[in-house]
């Protein structure tokens, strides 16, 4: 087998996982963008690793308006990591040259770690320092996580 054949076998699974570019066309809140492919088909993508404030609680709309300063109108790259229980691709996105929008969600203070469904300790860090600094939605005292939010409000 010659070695450029060799190399490109070898390769072939990382290929499969490559990053995607699309245009962001749409925010649809904090942690979840709509974005149109190369092909002109529209792809929802959750973000991961983060969880953003829900509409209904304080926040919320912050986080939109962050998230859509950030990457509206733009190309950006992303990875699928999953599929969720709604049919949504959660992606790590990537935008102005590598930019991994969840974490500037987290460092700006409009998004927690979604420490559930990540093992990105560097995350939590991010999380901890705006915490600390009462950046964002930390000024907050009462703040309670969206996952709690959303369970609270399937109850009532």
């Amino acid at each position: 087998m010659n070695r450029s054949l060799f190399l490109y076998l070898l390769l072939l699974p990382f290929s499969l996982i490559a990053q995607n570019s699309a245009k962001v066309i749409g925010i649809k809140d904090g942690d979840t963008i709509l974005v149109l492919l190369i092909d002109k088909s529209q792809k929802t993508l959750r973000l991961a690793e983060v969880d953003c404030p829900e509409s209904g609680q304080p926040f919320g709309k912050n986080a939109k308006q962050y998230t859509s300063d950030q990457v509206f109108g733009k190309t950006i790259k992303f990875i699928q990591t999953d599929v969720d229980r709604y049919g949504r691709t959660i992606a790590k996105v990537y935008y102005d040259n590598e930019k991994y929008l969840s974490e500037q969600i987290i460092r700006a203070g409009l998004g927690w770690w979604y420490f559930r469904y990540s093992d990105n300790k560097k995350l939590g860090d991010l999380e901890n320092i705006a915490r600390n600094r009462k950046i964002g939605l930390w000024k907050d005292s009462k703040m309670i996580a969206p996952w709690q939010f959303r369970k609270f409000k399937n109850y009532n």
